[in-house]
């Protein structure tokens, strides 16, 4: 395993993160493709003994199931202090005041209830996952301020926004003298780079971090086109990367993969951890081989004209995660 700073922080995180959005109790809702917590232990265990150290799932990821069982995960396969632990807030969790968005009422309740999920004392990395347009930007960056100055986090991130959305929030921060994110965790991969457009430039200016979530486009470029997983069949979110205009794109990644004796995720992985604001893509492992491959994925030197075959054919369009 290779490690990095998370953008300009000092946090030093794996350059492969494990995504828990898979594991969770299913009956809760949300995700009905979700592994329990049995089927889930042998992903943590196996994260552990690569060397993955950034683990991240947020509270509405199995309506706060999948955090219970991170918590305990690190404590049966790890140690706290060995663990960069990474969560989110913003989408519904009750129907109260505080049950979502970013008020500073939300904020401080979902920040408490995820630590007595979790059963840890701070959280590594504090994520909003999403843009709140309903509360003043001012209003949640002091209480995400408050709640690194009360010790309860660390450091904070953000998720699928606008780059204009994300420049107010840091720049509101900086006026005030507030904690900044670090982190930027937004969709990225073979058929989904607009974040090429606008939000790479501005972390790079920033130095902030990228940790993007679907780097295989749920699992799209990381097999011939015209098969289909399982969770593809039952996953929204999955069937919005099935667009016959991508079938070049994925044509090409097997026929590098091919020609190297590779899987394809591990070529797919590759380009993405090739972009220099790339910190960590996150891999949502639900067989033992997607972590083992996003490991080997750092030893694959894409040349240039790999680079310009997977590239040729992309076609913009709208980012899906947000509007």
């Amino acid at each position: 395993m290779e490690y990095t700073r998370l953008g300009r922080s000092g946090l030093r995180v794996s350059r492969v993160a494990l995504g828990c959005m898979s594991y969770g109790d299913p009956s809760r809702g949300f995700s009905a493709w979700s592994l329990s917590e049995e089927e889930s232990q042998p992903f943590f265990a196996q994260a552990v003994e690569l060397g993955i150290t950034l683990w991240d799932t947020a509270n509405v990821y199995t309506h706060g199931s999948s955090e219970e069982i991170v918590g305990r995960a690190i404590r049966t396969f790890s140690r706290r202090e060995e663990v960069v632990l990474a969560t989110k807030l913003y989408f519904p969790m009750h129907d109260g005041p505080g049950g979502k968005g970013l008020s500073r009422k939300a904020v401080f309740e979902q920040v408490d209830a995820s630590l007595r999920r979790l059963d840890t004392d701070l959280i590594d990395l504090y994520q909003i996952h999403r843009f709140d347009r309903a509360t003043p930007v001012e209003e949640t960056m002091e209480a995400l301020h408050d709640v690194v100055r009360a010790g309860k986090v660390r450091y904070l991130g953000a998720s699928a926004m606008h780059a204009w959305q994300f420049s107010k929030m840091q720049y509101t921060a900086e006026l005030h003298g507030w904690t900044k994110f670090i982190s930027m965790q937004d969709e990225y991969n073979l058929i989904q780079r607009e974040e090429e457009r606008e939000m790479f430039g501005l972390l790079a200016d920033q130095g902030v971090g990228a940790i993007p979530f679907s780097p295989l486009a749920k699992g799209r470029v990381a097999r011939p086109w015209g098969q289909q997983s399982a969770r593809s069949r039952n996953d929204p979110a999955g069937q919005r990367c099935d667009n016959d205009v991508d079938a070049p794109i994925v044509d090409a990644v097997e026929r590098i993969a091919a020609a190297r004796g590779v899987p394809m995720a591990q070529v797919a992985l590759a380009w993405v951890l090739r972009n220099p604001v790339v910190s960590a893509p996150l891999v949502g492992a639900s067989k033992p081989r997607h972590l083992t491959d996003a490991a080997d994925a750092l030893l694959i030197d894409l040349t240039d004209d790999e680079v310009d075959a997977l590239e040729e054919h992309y076609t913009p369009r709208v980012p899906q995660s947000y509007r």
